[in-house]
């Protein structure tokens, strides 16, 4: 069987990898050498930029503190998306249809929209600067497209489970443990990825909502990328490191990555 090779892909690839390179050579290259000529790699590595972030807790603990409130939005999201994806898929109830939609509706809003109402009721709440006013104000945005995604999920599996689940004694959380949950194991993992890849790279809630405790890496990025234009290895070598996460949880999940992309419902 012939395969035609087409040259598209390798294109697309080298458009998407070219920035990524830059960023890569430009966190290993020395000012001198950044200031000076031109090079497509760094003559003299060095690993000092990585050091200085490292050794520097003002931008180490940038990457906790990001670490810590997307894995809060992650699973506050899963466990309230899941009985609540559940509810829709199984049930019909006034109103589930128009709601089920409106919760498309509100995903496609900017986090820049509602930002002011945000920082206004946490402020009042004494939650500024804190992991959770980071983590619910990502929920907003993440609970519904969560909700959209896992539905899917839970509508391939057949209804008949549910009853034959009953007629075997199990109750709705055994239900959930022992049948449910692994039958959707890909679909979680699909909805964790994207929870995590909007609460990792969204800037502009995390950024009104902190101040000094808990500031993530990208916002502290964004406040000195204006002092540091003249040291852009470091910013460099802060954007590299940023890239690690995700690239591990694609490691991590991939194979349910795969299963869930391919099986269920992505909109």
């Amino acid at each position: 069987m012939n395969q035609r090779f087409s040259i598209v892909p390798v294109f697309y690839l080298a458009f998407l990898l070219i920035p990524l390179y830059w960023l890569l050579t430009m966190s290993f290259k020395p000012m001198k050498e950044l200031a000076g000529q031109l090079t497509l790699y760094p003559k003299s590595p060095t690993l000092d930029h990585y050091q200085v972030i490292f050794s520097d807790s003002s931008w180490y603990l940038g990457y906790l503190n990001a670490t810590v409130y997307v894995l809060m939005n992650v699973a506050i999201c899963l466990v309230a998306a899941i009985p609540a994806a559940y509810a829709f898929s199984r049930y019909r109830f006034f109103g589930s249809r128009s709601l089920f939609f409106g919760l498309l509706a509100f995903r496609m809003m900017s986090p820049a929209i509602l930002l002011i109402p945000i920082v206004q009721i946490f402020s009042d709440l004494n939650l500024i600067d804190t992991y959770i006013a980071v983590a619910l104000a990502h929920c907003f945005f993440n609970l519904p497209i969560a909700i959209w995604i896992l539905e899917g999920f839970i509508s391939s599996v057949p209804a008949e489970l549910d009853e034959l689940a009953r007629i075997d004694g199990y109750n709705l959380a055994t239900y959930f443990r022992k049948i449910l949950l692994p039958e959707i194991a890909p679909g979680i993992a699909v909805t964790a990825f994207f929870c995590f890849l909007f609460s990792w790279t969204e800037v502009i809630l995390s950024n009104a909502l902190t101040t000094i405790d808990v500031k993530p890496i990208g916002a502290i990025m964004s406040r000195v990328s204006s002092v540091f234009t003249a040291n852009v290895p470091i910013l460099s070598a802060a954007g590299v490191l940023t890239l690690i996460p995700g690239i591990l949880i694609v490691i991590l999940v991939r194979r349910h990555l795969t299963r869930g992309f391919s099986m269920g419902r992505v909109d």
